[in-house]
């Protein structure tokens, strides 16, 4: 493994290496070279480049960009022994919608274990136990080799517009299936995501402001407890996932 001070002088000259790196460790990435708010994670298999950029040198951090969903983010230096050189770049792979139906029972009991298992809200989760709402959506498809883009509003983008924002979310019931994804938050930006599971019933992470703190299923309803009621009140859309996310080259 190339030295932090090679990469980060490389960084800082735009001479940085097109190497890929694969994650042996688990491995957090913080949204800022201060690495104090964790942005994401990647879990052992995935993929990540060093990035160029202007950095202060006084900052023990590198600048990365994951591979599967072009996700940026920050990395210590100690966190260099978590990374390999890659055998091979990453090479994405085109799903069809029949293979993702195919697939979707497996990444329901993916989110329903999570479930069972001891967990709470974490912002930029996606290792598990605790996941945030997207990063839990992202890894139960990437468990099955689909990928969606990271954050809720990117995964909004992404998916087939079952329902757009100002419609009735009392029509959802009609229109969703197993495996569909359901969007929460204000007009401008999703900024929450809900795995629909079917017979009115949704599973997703959800943070302590809400009323939980981690994984649960709410009722598709304005009835019920503080937490369906509050989500209900805040759905903006719904989609459906057609294909792979391929990353730009």
């Amino acid at each position: 493994m190339v030295s932090f001070e090679t990469l980060k002088a490389q960084q800082l000259d735009g001479t940085h290496s097109s190497v890929e790196y694969r994650v042996c460790e688990s491995l957090n990435l913080f949204d800022a070279p201060d690495c104090t708010t964790l942005a994401t994670q990647a879990w052992p298999g995935r993929h990540l480049r060093f990035t160029p950029v202007q950095i202060d040198q006084r900052q023990d951090a590198l600048s990365v960009r994951l591979c599967e969903d072009d996700y940026p983010g920050w990395i210590q230096a100690e966190d260099l022994l978590a990374l390999e050189p890659a055998p091979q770049p990453y090479q994405s792979t085109s799903v069809s919608r029949d293979q993702i139906l195919a697939r979707l029972p497996f990444v329901i009991a993916f989110m329903q274990a999570a479930h069972q298992q001891a967990n709470v809200y974490l912002w930029g989760g996606t290792i598990g136990p605790n996941f945030d709402c997207s990063g839990l959506m992202q890894r139960a498809f990437a468990e099955q080799g689909i990928w969606l883009p990271r954050d809720a509003y990117q995964q909004e983008a992404f998916t087939q517009s079952l329902m757009s924002s100002g419609e009735n979310p009392q029509d959802l019931a009609q229109i969703l299936e197993p495996g569909d994804l359901i969007f929460f938050g204000p007009l401008e930006k999703a900024n929450h995501v809900a795995l629909y599971l079917g017979e009115g019933r949704y599973i997703h992470s959800s943070g302590i402001d809400q009323g939980r703190n981690g994984i649960g299923i709410d009722l598709l309803s304005e009835e019920g407890d503080i937490v369906t009621q509050t989500y209900y009140q805040q759905i903006r859309g719904a989609g459906r996932i057609m294909q792979s996310y391929l990353p730009n080259k």
